[in-house]
């Protein structure tokens, strides 16, 4: 998880740093050793809120996918397209589940959305409701939150039921 939290921790780091040094002027305690500690406390605050978003988004999504009953694992059956970014911002991505049982069932999938260093941007959970035995069927996953840049898709765990 340490992965997730650089691209948050070096960006927050540095804005911490430039707020640091810009509110220096105003203070008495200038010195250069309390300046970077104060940024560091910053840019470890903002890198340990990145962290538990991720956490907790992905939490939650485990436990909608813990709660199907009857529910077996299908992330093999699970293919995603390109990537891309809406025009709201958020990130979106073609989820295209393959039913390999013999009667319809429905998929819960898993998707996490991340920049093009791996750090992540968002997770959610995408219903792909009566595909039929044998067929594949289509769904689009969407970001709950703005992305930037490049961005990549993967999934994280799917469930058939």
């Amino acid at each position: 998880m340490a992965a997730h939290r650089t691209h948050w921790a070096t960006t927050a780091a540095l804005t911490a740093m430039a707020c640091a040094l810009l509110l220096s002027g105003c203070s008495d305690d200038t010195a250069p050793s309390s300046v970077a500690s104060r940024a560091a406390s910053a840019a470890e605050s903002v890198g340990e809120r990145a962290a538990d978003a991720f956490a907790s988004a992905t939490a939650e999504v485990g436990r909608q996918l813990d709660s199907i009953k009857g529910g077996v694992e299908a992330k093999d059956d699970v293919k995603l397209g390109s990537p891309s970014t809406d025009a709201d911002g958020r990130g979106t991505v073609e989820v295209t589940a393959t039913n390999s049982a013999d009667s319809t069932k429905s998929f819960a999938v898993q998707v996490n959305f991340r920049d093009a260093n791996g750090n992540w941007q968002d997770t959610v959970l995408v219903t792909v409701p009566d595909v039929p035995a044998g067929k594949s069927k289509p769904a689009t996953a969407r970001s709950t939150r703005k992305v930037s840049g490049e961005i990549r898709a993967e999934v994280g765990r799917a469930v058939r039921y």
